[in-house]
């Protein structure tokens, strides 16, 4: 049996189209289409404006569609689509509804605490609870699919509307299918409780929703949450937010790391942000989207507003060089899966800058890693990594996983609060007896340090003062706090007996300890001697060795019986940007596993030398793939 065609390599190309794009030439998209590398389109087709002649009295047909001789821009789309071999696939949004619609059916439509409908540019929002998501949604899938060979669906803004687009909170939804079907009295603001019913409610529903289509047409695809046939990233800019550079790769790798065989699809946006969607994005910002997708086995796509004619946007002719990279190398990303064998756990809630921080040390010691929502410990395979890192987790959701992997011979190094809940230790792989006391707040480690190779280290954000197990080995005793002004007043820092490391085997595995948060420190100070102190208690065997400089990514995976090595320069990675990368001198690389390799860079077109198993790497612009096949195979 074949697999599905969205199990090959594809890249895509989204034309959000507004209604007066009705009209539009297709011939004259897709020429764009596959002149730009792409292969599938995803086209507005129904939701909030029906881009067919829909037979549904309760959708709004595009009154544009009059330009139209066929009046039906999706059959046409589809119909040209076909003879080209593009796959077409469609955007839906069912988020709201006119408001002729919300008169008639009230019960359909979102509810603050208040009483208020949340209307937004003349549309009514809509709750998942209600009937038009849980009952009138699987009547427009149905037409759809009996009217046009569509190849998937994406379901855009699946969520209760708790935000609207100017991203004024709203707060939970009252309406009386919630009211109904919450157990208990529905709370005003988000709480535990309620994101648990709202995650199992719209989880219920995309069950719903991909057995539908698969029913109806197995061919299909639903492009979704994590639970769909390709798992959905829109890697976006946004005015006022603050830029984390690697948020595509750590969003991709989370993904990857749960579930390695599903398709991950990052949809990149062309523009600075939904108001100025006139204006594109930085040409070096956009590509990273692109890199960032294709290092950690993601599909390619790129999205615009209205059609390639209206949305001119320089960073498209970059765009366009990677996407036919893929296109020109798709043997390298069919099923290419990373090769890491550290693993760090990504916290649930808002506190990330230990987890940052430790993604930078990792990332720059040029240790390979993949990332992993903590809620996803228990249901994920941890014998293939050698290294789990937790950084600053707290309580556990399964800390008898992490126990389990380290009994079973693998390292497990924790900071901060992780394992700990009430003041206990629940992971019996740390060798903590107890916590005598915390150091949580800004004043209470203020002037607190930690020996060091170079000098003391601070620490910044907290510390956990504890009694080690028996047995365990302990160092870095923390430095007295002491006065910090006026000057002549600052002295006084004497050892103690706090550790600021714990280390113990535990079965055939460790735990380490760093009951402080280094990964903090290292995010918002900058200090390389956080990064090294932490880089320092990794197994060198777990990095890369190599000459090239802390600014090259280096991520290692395999295809096959192909290994593959993306190099990403990020030298242009600045504050709240990214800039042209300068450009890498000539360097080496030894290859993560052992055997004769033949080495060709893929962009730089050539074969490279292997001298005593390093790699001679050519000079490094934006980015570099290796693609590494045994000599004697």
């Amino acid at each position: 049996m074949s697999r599905p065609w969205w199990r090959e390599p594809f890249r895509m190309f989204q034309t959000n189209l507004r209604e007066i794009d009705a009209g539009l030439d297709v011939e004259r998209v897709l020429d764009h289409l596959e002149d730009y590398g792409a292969n599938a389109w995803l086209i507005s087709v129904g939701g909030i404006l029906s881009n067919y002649p829909t037979g549904l009295d309760f959708q709004t047909r595009n009154p544009h569609l009059d330009r139209r001789p066929s009046g039906d821009l999706v059959g046409d789309a589809v119909a040209a689509a076909r003879r080209r071999g593009v796959r077409v696939l469609a955007r839906m949004d069912f988020s709201k509804i006119g408001h002729r619609r919300a008169e008639e059916h009230p019960e359909w439509c979102f509810v603050s605490a208040s009483g208020a409908q949340q209307v937004y540019n003349g549309l009514v929002s809509v709750c998942p609870s209600g009937d038009y998501y849980q009952v009138k949604l699987f009547e427009v899938i149905g037409e759809v699919l009996d009217r046009h060979e569509i190849d998937g669906f994406f379901l855009n803004w699946m969520s209760f509307n708790e935000v609207d687009y100017s991203r004024r909170d709203w707060g939970v939804c009252h309406c009386a299918a919630c009211v109904r079907r919450f157990p208990g009295e529905l709370p005003e603001r988000p709480t535990p409780r309620w994101r648990e019913f709202a995650r199992d409610t719209l989880e219920d529903l995309n069950a719903r929703i991909r057995a539908e289509i698969s029913g109806r047409r197995p061919q299909a695809a639903l492009i979704l949450g994590e639970h769909a046939d390709i798992v959905f990233h829109e890697a976006n800019n946004a005015v006022g937010r603050p830029l984390w550079h690697h948020r595509t790769s750590e969003h991709v790798s989370a993904a990857k790391a749960y579930r390695p065989e599903v398709p991950v699809l990052v949809n990149s946006v062309g523009f600075v942000d939904m108001p100025y969607r006139m204006a594109g994005e930085e040409p070096y910002h956009f590509a990273q989207y692109l890199l960032q997708a294709l290092s950690r086995g993601a599909i390619p796509s790129t999205y615009v507003m209205g059609t390639p004619d209206d949305s001119p946007y320089a960073c498209l002719e970059l765009g366009g060089e990677i996407t036919r990279f893929h296109r020109d190398h798709a043997d390298v990303y069919r099923d290419l899966v990373s090769e890491a064998r550290t693993l760090l756990v990504r916290p649930a809630g808002e506190g990330r800058a230990e987890f940052e921080g430790l993604y930078l040390a990792l990332l720059e010691r040029h240790v390979p890693f993949d990332v992993l929502p903590e809620a996803k410990l228990a249901v994920t395979d941890l014998s293939r990594y050698r290294l789990v890192v937790l950084p600053d987790l707290g309580a556990l959701s399964s800390p008898g996983a992490v126990d389990a992997y380290a009994e079973a011979g693998g390292t497990v190094l924790a900071t901060g609060s992780s394992g700990f809940e009430a003041g206990e230790m629940r992971l019996a792989c740390l060798p903590v007896a107890r916590r005598l006391a915390s150091w949580t707040t800004e004043e209470s480690v203020r002037s607190l340090h930690l020996p060091g190779e170079r000098g003391a280290v601070p620490v910044i954000g907290s510390f956990h003062v504890v009694e080690p197990a028996r047995g365990a080995e302990a160092g870095l005793f923390a430095l007295s706090r002491a006065r910090y002004g006026p000057p002549e007043k600052c002295h006084g820092h004497r050892a103690t007996t706090h550790p600021g490391l714990l280390s113990a085997p535990y079965g055939r595995g460790r735990g380490v300890l760093l009951p402080w948060t280094v990964g903090r420190g290292y995010r918002e100070t900058g200090l390389s001697a956080h990064r090294d102190l932490f880089a320092g208690l990794i197994d060198p065997g777990l990095s890369v060795r190599t000459g090239l400089p802390e600014q090259v990514e280096i991520v290692p995976a395999r295809s096959g019986d192909t290994r593959v090595i993306h190099l990403l320069n990020r030298s242009g990675d600045a504050d709240q940007r990214f800039r042209r990368p300068l450009p890498i001198a000539g360097s080496w690389l030894e290859p993560p596993w052992p055997g004769e390799w033949e080495v060709r860079a893929l962009r730089a077109g050539r074969v490279l030398d292997v001298e005593g198993g390093r790699i001679r790497l050519p000079e490094l612009g934006l980015f570099e793939v290796l693609k590494l096949s045994n000599k004697y195979a």
